[in-house]
């Protein structure tokens, strides 16, 4: 029985989506795994002292949301593999909606990019970080550009 089953790739729509996506398919042919792709679009929540600023609604707007599917769709279409699931969620942090749905859907494996970060970034944390430490499956951070 192979390690991974259910590979999920977390993408942020970008153009190394293809990178991490293409790198998830290797393994996956190894393991003969489904692979799904998530998308997350993080909640605009105002608090009470930002009366100045114009109302924003409090879940992304739809228009955003179906945006994030095309995305998906284009790039499920790029990895040559249509018939995958994608998910586009919409939660208070991306980290937090991967963990949702990779707990939700018993998956095996995460796999995410991660650019090398310095300083400040580095001290408060990454998507990366937060699902190495706190995914109910193995996580597989790429690094993607920045210094190697």
């Amino acid at each position: 029985m192979s390690i991974y089953n259910h590979i999920l790739v977390a993408t942020d729509a970008s153009e190394e989506a293809r990178i991490v996506g293409g790198r998830a398919l290797e393994i996956a042919r190894r393991h003969n795994a489904r692979v799904s792709l998530i998308h997350v679009v993080e909640e605009v929540n105002l608090s009470a002292g930002y009366e100045l600023m114009p109302l924003l609604p409090e879940l992304p707007d739809e228009a955003l949301l179906g945006e994030a599917r095309a995305q998906l769709d284009r790039l499920a279409e790029e990895l040559e593999i249509p018939d995958c699931a994608r998910w586009v969620v919409s939660a208070v942090s991306t980290q937090e909606g991967i963990l949702r749905i990779a707990r939700e859907q018993n998956m095996d494996l995460i796999v995410v990019g991660c650019h090398g970060r310095h300083g400040l970034s580095l001290l408060l944390g990454s998507t990366a970080n937060a699902l190495l430490h706190r995914a109910p499956c193995d996580v597989l951070a790429l690094r993607i550009g920045g210094e190697q």
